[in-house]
């Protein structure tokens, strides 16, 4: 059954269902006010006629609606932006990690049960949390200058976020977008920041440190480097009294055992190889056998052995004579005729034994020259470089007596070979005199720098009338190194083998300081 068309507002289905239902209980029928029954309500769910003749169901026009606050919530999705959340949480009384930060979100608000946001979540305010990792007041590393560490500086954005939709576009009302601000209220709260250039590594036995560190395997050695004790006196006064009171009363040692102990140390100090000292002066007398005995004797007992004494005169030497003796006569002519048992690697120093002297407490040996005025041919230069090559596998230090002809081949020879030059001569005239004319020998044959690193023996006599010792002195400072006076010793003058322990405190100490001279050359 068809019904008539009626007022289009009372097409509109009825809220409760159709009348006449059982299940539907009859609501009573509001009146419509007086506008209601004069002028049609329009409503969007009536149909409209498409008849552009039928212009009495057209509802009036209507102003533009205006867009409703949604109060930060996307307009198409009904739901609050997701806004990227403060940094990594790290545990309080921990030190910050400094590595690269983490890709994406690092906080993210809850989510409901059937999903979505919760509309307005925000963190709830609170005090800033201070980095502790960073002293007050001062700016962490991604800060501009005048921040204290409570809010990075970030460049604001000018668009959505970047998880939001594409077509998202803020409504008015809304919050704009851009970095959340200080986040703060979460007990222990450090962010988590780029790393600075050029940041240390804490040093591992040092929580906290920031000092750099190198160690190496040299450094962990140095703990057996043993600290030089304490000085203390061992000779004259100062050592009776520290005996006598058991040590109770140490007293530092004196000027004069303080340049001993220089001078020890001058001796033994290493050389780095084999050396060669050589004594010489073409005057007979001038004191070259006593130095050289002196000086071997100094370093023999200096520095445990490894010392020879070698009396390279071309005919007849007395280095010999003023040693002391041993079990065998052997001299340099014994050694050269047998030289061929120590050119290949068999030679031992048990066999050289049978060839050179052993000086017994002076802690030296001693090569004498040939002892017999019937000798043969003198020795040669190619004689001279075999036994120095012989000797010296035995050998850290030789010293050399030299004879009196200037001209002889193994004079030469061993000229070519010294490492440091000593030249002896007594305080008279004559002896000083011949001295300076071998210097200049040696200085226009080309060894001038030999003479110039050169050290003088001055060599005293009894008494020191009719002498020009400053003269003497003036002359040799200004050509060598060194001038040094050797006061006179009455065992050393007498011609006979020395015996090294009645010697003198001295002429012992007076000896000493000339090695430390010589050694400070070597």
């Amino acid at each position: 059954m068809e019904h008539p068309r009626t007022d289009p507002a009372q097409s509109v289905p009825h809220p409760h269902g159709q009348p006449g239902d059982p299940n539907t209980e009859p609501q009573p029928r509001r009146s419509a006010p007086a506008e209601e029954a004069t002028e049609p309500h329009w409503s969007p769910f009536a149909p409209v006629s498409s008849s552009p003749a039928d212009t009495s169901a057209q509802p009036p026009a209507q102003p533009p609606a205006q867009p409703r606050d949604l109060g930060g919530l996307n307009p198409d999705t009904q739901q609050q932006p997701v806004v990227p959340g403060p940094p990594t949480y790290v545990p309080p009384n921990r030190t910050p990690n400094y590595g690269p930060p983490a890709t994406g979100p690092r906080y993210a608000a809850p989510t409901p049960p059937g999903g979505g946001t919760v509309p307005g979540h925000a963190m709830p305010p609170g005090p800033p949390i201070p980095n502790p990792g960073m002293p007050p007041g001062q700016p962490m590393p991604g800060y501009l200058p005048g921040q204290t560490g409570t809010q990075p500086a970030v460049a604001p954005q000018s668009g959505p976020p970047s998880n939001a939709p594409a077509s998202a576009a803020p409504a008015s009302g809304a919050p704009a977008s851009g970095p959340p601000g200080p986040v703060s209220g979460i007990p222990g709260y450090a962010p988590q920041y780029s790393p600075a250039p050029n940041l240390p590594v804490p040093y591992p036995d040092h929580p906290g440190s920031l000092e750099p560190t190198s160690v190496t395997a040299d450094d962990f050695a140095q703990r057996r480097v043993v600290p030089p004790a304490k000085p203390v006196a061992t000779t004259g006064v100062r050592a009776a009294l520290r005996k006598s009171t058991f040590g109770l009363v140490s007293m530092k040692p004196g000027k004069r055992e303080i340049e001993v102990a220089r001078s020890t140390e001058a001796v033994r100090r290493n050389f780095g190889g084999l050396r060669q000292i050589t004594v010489v002066n073409p005057k007979g007398g001038a004191g070259k056998t006593v130095a050289v005995l002196m000086l071997a004797m100094m370093f023999g007992q200096r520095r445990g052995g490894y010392v020879l004494a070698w009396d390279n005169n071309e005919t007849q030497g007395t280095l010999g004579m003023r040693a002391q003796q041993d079990f065998h006569q052997r001299t340099v002519r014994d050694l050269l005729r047998d030289l061929e048992h120590f050119s290949g690697p068999t030679g031992r120093v048990g066999d050289l034994s049978q060839y050179v002297r052993a000086q017994g407490e002076a802690m030296f040996d001693v090569l004498a020259s040939d002892e017999s005025a019937t000798a043969g041919e003198m020795l040669t230069s190619q004689a001279f470089g075999d036994i120095r090559e012989v000797v010296s596998r035995f050998y850290k230090l030789i010293v050399v007596d030299t004879g009196n002809n200037v001209r002889a081949a193994n004079w030469q020879s061993s000229m070519d070979a010294t490492d440091q030059l000593v030249i002896t001569m007594s305080a008279r005239n004559d002896s000083a005199e011949t001295a300076a004319r071998m210097l200049d020998h040696l200085e226009q044959s080309g060894r001038r720098e030999l003479v110039r690193r050169a050290v003088t023996v001055v060599s005293m006599p009894a008494h020191r009338k009719d002498l020009d010792l400053p003269a003497v002195q003036r002359h040799f400072a200004a050509r060598t190194r060194a001038v040094l006076l050797a006061p006179y010793e009455k065992l050393l003058d007498s011609g006979e083998p020395i015996r090294y322990g009645m010697l003198s405190q001295a002429t012992r100490e007076a000896w000493l300081k000339i090695a430390a001279s010589v050694a400070s050359g070597l």
